[in-house]
């Protein structure tokens, strides 16, 4: 289970047993959401924020954080996607402390 952002309390990570679409996932206490990249033909279409079986959804204002987070780091995410999944290299975890 990478660890890839910690930003102001929220904790971004793959799950080791992932699955596409391209996405993360965030907890933030004992709640989680998840943000799929929707990609049609190679080009980048949306940020997809969907719930986790089992868990309680994080907050509005927390989604929003979250949502901004992956937009920002979208290209990033999916270059350690593909090094994690498909070349089974280390992800580097990164603390991100200024605001998005």
């Amino acid at each position: 289970m990478p660890k890839l952002y910690e930003y102001f309390g929220l904790i971004i990570l793959f799950y080791s047993n992932e699955h596409e679409p391209i996405h993360v996932h965030c907890k933030f206490q004992r709640k989680e959401s998840k943000a799929e990249l929707i990609f049609e033909n190679g080009k980048f279409l949306e940020v997809r924020i969907a719930n986790v079986t089992g868990k309680e959804p994080l907050d509005s204002q927390n989604l929003k954080k979250f949502k901004r987070l992956v937009e920002v780091y979208r290209d990033d995410i999916v270059r350690k996607w593909v090094d994690f999944f498909v070349y089974n290299k280390t992800i580097e975890f990164e603390r991100i402390t200024k605001k998005l």
